[in-house]
């Protein structure tokens, strides 16, 4: 069942035509986004439409399978775009039921922000309680005292209620906190531009998902717990130290993008690596390893706690410590920390904001290494200040607002964690995906630095559009499962892992799947977001890094030497 509402009419339909039978997480996203919006419609108008999905195992005892997708046509790229958060809103719609919900039309500007909530007996609509310059952490806390229970949240904070590009959706996590995010992309924006300030969502009394053979999918499910619990990377390196183990790693293979890609190692990465996190973390009494839902195998998120044991933040991600770090030349892991919180209140991408903050230094607005300065810059979003309303669109606002012209963005969304120079096949993904400059589009930093999966040489441009090509053929099935990314890590490396997700799939639904229809899933994935991206204008000449990169990278020297058509070959 697709849930469908009307934003304007505050009514909302059941579609059960089954015109998307089959599809889940980012397959639906796309293809409903493919075939319901106008490629050339403005991204903030009623033409556009929000798409929230569960992936098709979410729900079920799959370990790690509560990933959620949301999709649109992009404010920030003016592309297709699907986000991908944790959280338990994505368990508890499959619970009840619900393939997708999708937002639809939308209400004069000025009218009141709409609170939505989805129960086992239907929609009820109503104006959301008044926000104020309040962040999304207090916010939550009015709507679980109102809603409590079973409820859980999906929701906008400042930014999206003012339709800032790089607006984010936070999830609740388990004990409520609105700390997960559909970050990238300004997916907030779309959901603001709809006046609908929060989701609410409460499974009491929900049937449950149902199993074609329940026998077979309780074997296939302790086959695939026994395959994470195995590999090293899944079951050692992120419950660790989490994603942040990386800094140190990164940081050697000399692809650690400092002071806005200047460089490709920070000589104080130790201060703000994962190794750092976990020590002050246990020091403090805060809790070093988590979920970001239920039924997580791989526990890589951890709550980070003051000097006074207080807590700050949750998911205190590789990405954010770079962008709000060496991004910026900062090493305070606890200002660090405050950045990230206050993404989350106001409700941000850390990647995009790490970018944009970085503009602002680049400009001499702020100086490089001041956390302090940064952290006053950023509370200017929650403030509605005119200097957080164009930080809150991006790097490239910032960028042309100020005069700067070194700005890392592919299809105007701000570059992730590593310098694509030093790491060539995730660089060939920044430029190729349709989702703009995305690392989980096609994570080949497993071949070029870990090892895993294959072993591609870094520096080279030998085999990396083709590894781009099939790693991301492989992400966009996965993120139609509901499965978290960093499974591929045990997938690439078990002979028999993708085998046992087809199982899963086949004792759940009933019909028979092979890998050959996960491969030929993703790949359909990929046209129905090309098709989109090439009819929004955004064609060949977008599948490129700025010119910029080829300048030469220390300490390694290396520099981008793609062509626009030599990097045609990574796509479907």
């Amino acid at each position: 069942m697709i849930l469908r509402i009307n934003t304007r009419t505050r009514t909302a339909t059941t579609d059960t035509s089954g015109a998307y039978a089959g599809l889940g997480g980012r397959a639906l996203t796309s293809r409903i986004v493919s075939r319901e919006v106008p490629p050339d419609c403005h991204a903030l108008s009623d033409e556009n439409k929000l798409v929230i999905a569960p992936g098709t195992l979410t729900g079920t005892t799959a370990a790690t399978s509560g990933r959620i997708s949301v999709g649109a046509k992009s404010p920030l790229t003016g592309g297709i775009k699907e986000s991908n958060s944790g959280g338990i809103v994505s368990q508890k719609l499959a619970k009840l039921g619900i393939q997708a919900i999708v937002l639809e039309d939308k209400p004069e500007p000025n009218a009141p922000l709409t609170l939505i909530r989805v129960t086992k007996d239907g929609v009820t609509f109503e104006d959301a309680p008044a926000s104020g310059n309040m962040g999304n952490y207090e916010y939550a806390k009015i709507l679980d005292a109102k809603f409590g229970g079973s409820a859980v949240c999906a929701l906008i904070g400042p930014a999206g209620e003012m339709c800032l590009k790089a607006s984010t959706i936070q999830f609740t996590d388990t004990e409520g906190r609105p700390a997960r995010s559909a970050g990238r992309g300004g997916m907030g924006a779309v959901m603001g531009s709809k006046r609908v300030k929060a989701i609410v969502v409460d499974d009491a009394g929900a049937p449950g998902v149902s199993y074609a053979d329940r026998e077979a999918f309780k074997t296939a499910g302790k086959r695939w717990a026994e395959i994470l619990r195995s590999h090293p990377i899944t079951s050692q390196g992120l419950p660790g130290f989490g994603t942040a183990i990386l800094i140190n790693i990164i940081n050697e293979a000399g692809a650690l993008p400092t002071k806005n890609f200047r460089s490709g190692r920070f000589d104080k990465a130790a201060q703000v690596s994962g190794e750092k996190m976990v020590e002050l973390i246990e020091k403090r009494g805060g809790k070093a390893k988590e979920g970001c839902h239920v039924g997580c195998a791989i526990q890589c998120s951890q709550k980070y706690v003051d000097e006074k044991g207080q807590y700050v933040t949750s998911g205190f991600e590789y990405e954010t410590l770079w962008a709000m770090g060496p991004n910026m030349l900062i090493d305070n892991l606890d200002d660090i920390a405050v950045l990230d919180r206050l993404c989350d209140e106001w409700g941000v991408d850390t990647i995009e904001t790490g970018n944009a903050l970085a503009m602002y230094m680049e400009a001499g607005v702020i100086p490089w290494g001041d956390s302090k300065a940064a952290i006053e810059m950023l509370k200017k979003i929650g403030a509605r200040d005119p200097l957080g309303r164009i930080l809150g669109n991006g790097a490239t606002y910032v960028a042309d607002a100020f005069g700067v012209d070194r700005i890392p963005v592919v299809k105007n969304q701000a570059l992730p964690a590593y310098d694509p120079r030093a790491v060539k096949g995730v660089g060939v993904t920044y430029a190729t995906s349709p989702m703009g400059g995305d690392h989980t589009a096609g994570y080949a930093v497993c071949q070029n630095v870990l090892a895993c999966g294959g072993n591609v040489a870094p520096h080279s441009k030998e085999g990396q559009a083709e590894l781009s090509k099939n790693l991301q053929v492989a992400t966009a099935a996965i993120d139609s499962t509901g499965f978290c990314l960093f499974v591929a890590f045990a997938v690439l490396d078990t002979p028999d892992a993708l085998q046992t997700i087809c199982d899963m799939l086949a004792a759940r639904y009933g019909s028979p799947v092979t890998p050959a229809d996960v491969v030929a899933l993703g790949t359909q994935i990929l046209q129905d977001e090309q098709r989109f991206n090439e009819a929004a204008g955004l064609g060949k000449a977008s599948d490129q890094l700025p010119r910029w990169f080829r300048q030469a990278l220390p300490p390694h020297n290396v520099t981008w030497d793609f062509s626009n058509d030599e990097l045609q070959a990574a796509k479907v």
